[in-house]
């Protein structure tokens, strides 16, 4: 059998006369299939043939959320557990305003409270929306300024209805 496995590895040893007369019988006696004579597997190769990768594309995948604890919606109603300050990421240095809040759906998350002063507490009613704050590691939700609970940053003038500020009396 080894001369056989060895005949099959190098077909060179087949032209060798002494090989011719050990061998050959062997080979016709056995019927291997071809693609183990040329590849040692008894499984066909698993690629496709650029015919078939043109004509059937690969299914695309879905890509994740950035925000899954919303289920895929813009905003969720949550209640404020506790609310502290946290300290961002390597090169920045304040004091970053963190809510914890319990959604509707029973979730509990970490949400940035954007703007200058707030007027949070415990058990106000907050809207909640997606979007990290990307010197506070694990904070991948943000709180709606001026909508619930939630007032809006005073004496505002630029980007007001990011947070919620209305237009002056001029």
């Amino acid at each position: 059998m080894l001369s056989l496995l060895r005949a099959v590895a190098r077909p060179s040893l087949l032209r060798s006369p002494l090989a011719t007369r050990s061998v050959l019988p062997a080979l016709s006696l056995c019927a291997l299939p071809t693609t183990f004579a040329s590849a040692f597997h008894a499984s066909t190769p698993a690629f496709r043939t650029l015919n078939q990768a043109m004509r059937r594309k690969r299914p695309q995948k879905k890509a994740l959320s950035k925000a899954p604890l919303l289920d895929d919606n813009p905003q969720r109603k949550g209640i404020v557990m506790q609310v502290f300050t946290a300290k961002p990421k390597k090169p920045n240095s304040a004091k970053r305003k963190v809510a914890r809040v319990r959604l509707t759906s029973g979730k509990t998350l970490q949400a940035y409270i954007p703007g200058e002063g707030h007027n949070l507490q415990e058990h106000s009613v907050v809207l909640v929306r997606g979007g990290r704050a990307q010197d506070l590691p694990g904070v991948r939700y943000k709180l709606v300024r001026g909508a619930s609970d939630l007032g809006g940053v005073a004496n505002r003038m630029t980007a007001r209805s990011r947070y919620g500020a209305k237009k002056p009396k001029s």
